[in-house]
């Protein structure tokens, strides 16, 4: 199951206390304090993980408890520290306060990571307040509380492009065809429910691909699955708008371009900032009739915005499209 939110509460371990304790032994009667510090408690630690996709580990579970420190003992010993908790989380997720959503941390890279919730530090024990007015002293301290945060996790798949289109669009298709990842493909709408990744190949190079759930008019009114899933293409540098230029498409190619367009601005004016590719698909069903299909590509030669025709099915121009998006790409 694909989770990309989730709200939970952690809370790091309690320092542990301060040992009140003298020194007892024979033939030392008055040995002094001997009491020892507590422990600290563990912390709470979020490392942003390749192995983890997904938020699923926080679906079920919503508290975390870390470990606390253990009592100080006699004899200056400390108590035993509590152990840390550390969650792995996907590259891309956001922590952010609840409910009024700030953001704390973004994990924008594997490898990072990030203490949310401190443990208590551990309490002195008596043997520190000896003094030459106090020889033996029945003072120590309490152990401090760890810290308890609520926090929401929100990811944001990173993908240096996106794809973007109405259902049906062949959106899974593309994406199956140009990497190795298989999502479900079908010929009814919304056969892709989550978020699909592939890893494209080109000239010894390499980037990623998000595929997106299609979007319908009226998205952002919850029409179709609304918008939900826009949220992974946030972070793309390119958006490839699918269009379905066969005589099956619901809307004419000119219309389709502005209903995805409209749809993107209402969400987030800041998504129409990207660079933008406009890929027509399915030319091997075009009629002859190509009036459509000319309005688009003239209307994305005003416009200047990068335009290629394919047949994702059939593998038509596919190696031009793939060139079309390493174009952005600026080499490492």
């Amino acid at each position: 199951m694909f989770i990309d939110r989730a709200i939970v509460s952690f809370s790091a371990g309690n320092g542990g206390d301060g040992c009140l304790s003298f020194r007892r032994e024979k033939f030392i009667p008055r040995g002094g304090p001997d009491g020892g510090d507590g422990g600290k408690g563990g912390d709470i630690i979020l490392a942003s993980s390749p192995v983890c996709q997904s938020l699923t580990d926080f679906k079920y579970k919503r508290q975390f408890d870390a470990e606390n420190g253990g009592q100080g003992r006699s004899k200056k010993r400390t108590g035993k520290n509590g152990a840390d908790i550390i969650l792995q989380v996907p590259a891309g997720t956001m922590v952010k306060t609840f409910p009024d959503e700030k953001l704390i941390f973004d994990f924008e890279r594997i490898g990072q990571e990030f203490v949310l919730a401190k443990g208590g530090k551990g309490g002195r024990g008596n043997v520190h307040f000896r003094s030459s007015v106090n020889q033996a002293p029945r003072r120590i301290e309490k152990g401090v509380k760890g810290e308890t945060i609520k926090v929401v996790l929100e990811l944001k798949l990173i993908a240096f492009a996106g794809l973007v289109g109405l259902p049906n669009a062949g959106k899974s298709t593309l994406i199956s065809k140009i990497s190795a990842a298989r999502p479900k493909i079908a010929d009814y709408p919304f056969t892709t429910l989550t978020p699909n990744l592939g890893v494209v190949d080109f000239n010894k190079k390499s980037l990623i691909v998000a595929d997106i759930p299609g979007i319908l008019e009226g998205a952002h009114l919850g029409e179709g699955m609304g918008l939900e899933f826009l949220r992974h293409i946030e972070r793309t540098r390119v958006l490839l708008f699918i269009i379905d230029v066969s005589p099956f498409s619901p809307l004419p190619p000119l219309k389709n371009f502005a209903v995805l367009e409209n749809e993107l601005k209402l969400y987030h004016q800041r998504l129409l900032q990207k660079n933008l590719v406009v890929v027509a698909n399915k030319i091997d069903l075009a009629t002859e009739d190509s009036s459509g299909m000319d309005a688009l590509r003239n209307y994305c030669r005003k416009r200047k915005i990068p335009y290629v025709e394919i047949s994702a099915l059939r593998g038509i121009n596919l190696e031009k499209l793939k060139k079309t998006i390493f174009d952005f790409h600026e080499p490492e």
